[in-house]
């Protein structure tokens, strides 16, 4: 039986404001820049909010489920494979396969 629940990040709402920024990488800016993200066999053009090494934040009107495998091209760094990690408020994060070299 399938549940009519799904993983994108409205089942567990958080209650509380994060203080402090616990990332282990620091995240570069990137308003200005779009994506072409691949998911579920289509492509989408997408804007990104910031970049790290590990992974992305998108700005995206969809809801993936988290886990999800995406694909990623990104300008200067070419195709990346991840996946969905969180999903809220019109945005999602990505955590790329592999880091970048």
């Amino acid at each position: 039986m399938a549940s009519k629940f799904t993983l994108d990040g409205s089942i567990v709402p958080r209650a509380v404001t994060r203080t402090a920024d616990h990332r282990a990488e620091p995240r570069a800016d990137a308003r200005s820049q779009t994506a072409v993200l691949e998911m579920q066999g289509r492509k989408h053009v997408v804007r990104l909010v910031n970049l790290s090494d590990s992974g992305a934040m998108i700005i995206l009107s969809l809801i993936p489920n988290i886990g999800e495998p995406i694909s990623l091209k990104l300008i200067g760094r070419g195709q990346v494979s991840g996946y969905v990690c969180w999903v809220r408020d019109g945005k999602i994060g990505v955590s790329f396969a592999a880091p970048k070299e």
